[in-house]
């Protein structure tokens, strides 16, 4: 059992790359040995997989980097980057497959050595299917896009593998050939939905997309706890970055408080909503009630 506690995103983006150059391996092996252009879409998407997870290892090690002059905010938009890359990756390795696909509907051919090249494909679906579960837990646990994003290609490489599986076995049963290319057709069009998922969620990121619903209602739920104090709150915004979270509120109170007053009540709010939305940097500006 693998120990996160002693981990970092780091380190799971390169059991991402690990996992994909053996599934690589494995996949192009079972292609070789039977010639599916199925399994040959199924070993294309794993190219796909590498190139995905050594560019959101780079990402998550540029999130690491602390604030700077030029990003006073830090580096944490670097995994929507990431997202989007791998989206662009995904289409057009949609596009390569799909090609295939209609190439061997016109010229059709026999599938050889079925069982074999069937047992390696599934020994790498086996691997996917592992590594996406583990990715999946990380990306909840940090927070990261870019872990989540993985997680999810993977597992949709992992039913595509089990869909071009249950294909070639199909055709080496029956003998209807157009079965196979039809089913790297359907691949290709089944991971265009998965690379349109991610593009858009690289974007909402990108375009400073606000906290999740959830998140602002806990929010919402602290700053009305103040209300009895004759306190009033306005210009609640949040912003999600990455692994990092930003809320911003201006804070109301009378006109005869005293500056040590309003001081005080301003580090009670950001104390309580730190504890509320953890790892979330708040922001808040004091204001006379009308």
């Amino acid at each position: 059992m693998i120990d996160n506690g002693r981990l970092e995103r780091h380190h799971f983006a390169w059991l991402s790359i690990a996992a994909a150059v053996a599934t690589i391996g494995l996949k192009t092996l079972a292609w070789w040995l039977t010639g599916s252009v199925g399994l040959l879409s199924d070993a294309l998407e794993s190219f796909v997989n590498l190139a995905g997870a050594t560019f959101a290892l780079w990402m998550i090690l540029v999130t690491r980097d602390p604030p700077d002059r030029r990003h006073p905010f830090g580096h944490g938009k670097a995994e929507y980057f990431s997202s989007g890359f791998e989206g662009i990756l995904i289409l057009g390795a949609a596009v390569a497959i799909i090609w295939a696909g209609v190439e061997r509907l016109i010229y059709p051919a026999p599938i050889e050595s079925a069982g074999w090249g069937l047992a390696w494909s599934a020994a790498a679906t086996f691997i996917n299917f592992i590594v996406a579960r583990v990715l999946g837990r990380a990306g909840e646990r940090f927070d990261s896009i870019a872990l989540r994003a993985d997680s999810r290609h993977l597992m949709t490489d992992v039913w595509t593998s089990v869909g071009v599986i249950a294909g070639v076995t199909l055709v080496a049963l029956t003998g209807w050939l157009v079965l196979d290319p039809l089913i790297a057709i359907a691949v290709g069009l089944h991971i265009t939905l998965e690379a349109w998922h991610l593009l858009r969620e690289s974007v909402d990121g990108l375009m400073d997309r606000s906290m999740d619903r959830a998140a602002v209602e806990r929010a919402t739920g602290v700053l009305e706890s103040f209300h009895r104090r004759g306190v009033a709150f306005q210009g609640l915004r949040t912003r999600r970055a990455g692994a990092s979270s930003f809320l911003q509120v201006v804070v109301l109170v009378p006109g005869e408080w005293s500056v040590r007053q309003g001081h005080d009540l301003l580090d009670e709010i950001e104390e309580a909503l730190g504890k509320a939305l953890p790892g979330t940097e708040v922001t808040t500006h004091l204001e006379p009630l009308p």
